[in-house]
């Protein structure tokens, strides 16, 4: 009896350390992203007219290389954080600052993940390497060590490495990276504005006792919903572009915007949270429903 005990204590603690491995990583973040860079690799195929057989080996190479440099950087940002994270209600169980993992460990993993998903990166095209390195560089030093502290303009930073994934995608397939794989980049740029605006706003409190500047905090959130409809405004033009996929999904593409923006409107006198709840909840499902009906339409 008492040895099932401690097997089950052991298996709690393999579970509880799985956990914080995850949490340190933010899978959250990394699944999201990886459906955005898969949907750039498939699109490359499909605009080249290339059959997916050939260049499995460069899909595996290129998933494995995102999942890693987004893991590693994800895992830098929370050694960098560890001193603002202990302020944030939603940030004080990460594993960095409960003490599960020591600021080394998690220096240690997002430095190896980091080199490593490069290396697999290089291997599929330079341009993949580089635009990589690029969003690595962007999210862990101009995003995470110095704007994020500093200036209401992080969130717009931030969304250059965030933009990425797709663009990694194509140009592991095609390095000449086609006019549709810049137009993945800005739907993902712009996108990542109004949905972190958003969850600024929910999360204004945390954030105020952090010190840190998001737009709320700093100007309030009249200004910060003027800027957000502004934002999903802007994501307007950009189904044209993809018109090769189809009328029909150009035609969903418009709607998920318009919609957005109609959401954005329809509640705009009613209470700040519950707005930015509905937007927010709004841009998760806009993300997964665009790209995924992308790929779709290519098979149809």
């Amino acid at each position: 009896m008492h040895q099932g005990k401690e097997d089950l204590n052991n298996e709690d603690v393999k579970t509880s350390v799985f956990k914080d491995f995850l949490a340190l990583i933010k899978i959250g973040i990394i699944n999201s992203n990886i459906i955005t860079a898969i949907t750039g690799m498939w699109l490359a195929l499909f605009y080249n007219g290339l059959n997916f057989l050939p260049y499995l080996d460069k899909v595996i190479f290129a998933t494995i290389g995102v999942w890693l440099v987004i893991a590693g950087s994800c895992a830098l940002n929370n050694y960098i954080d560890i001193d603002i994270d202990t302020k944030m209600k939603r940030t004080q169980k990460r594993p960095t600052v409960t003490g599960n993992f020591t600021p080394t460990f998690a220096l240690t993993i997002g430095l190896s993940f980091v080199t490593i998903g490069l290396l697999f990166l290089f291997t599929t095209s330079v341009t993949a390497g580089l635009v990589g390195a690029f969003g690595s560089f962007v999210y862990v030093v101009l995003y995470s060590m110095w704007t994020k502290r500093k200036y209401t303009i992080n969130t717009v930073v931030g969304a250059f490495s965030g933009a990425v994934p797709p663009l990694i995608g194509w140009a592991a397939i095609d390095p000449d990276l086609h006019t549709v794989a810049w137009v993945l980049f800005i739907i993902m740029f712009i996108w990542q504005i109004p949905h972190f605006l958003a969850l600024a706003m929910k999360k204004t409190d945390d954030y105020r006792t952090a010190g840190i500047p998001m737009l709320p905090v700093v100007y309030g959130n009249e200004i910060t919903k003027r800027q957000t409809l502004v934002w999903v405004a802007c994501l307007l033009p950009l189904p044209i572009f993809l018109v090769d996929l189809g009328i029909v999904f150009v035609a969903l593409a418009t709607m998920l915007n318009i919609g957005w923006l109609v959401l954005g409107f329809v509640n705009y006198k009613k209470d700040d949270m519950k707005w930015a709840t509905k937007m927010f909840v709004y841009s998760l499902n806009y993300l997964t429903i665009l790209f995924v009906s992308m790929v779709i339409a290519t098979l149809i």
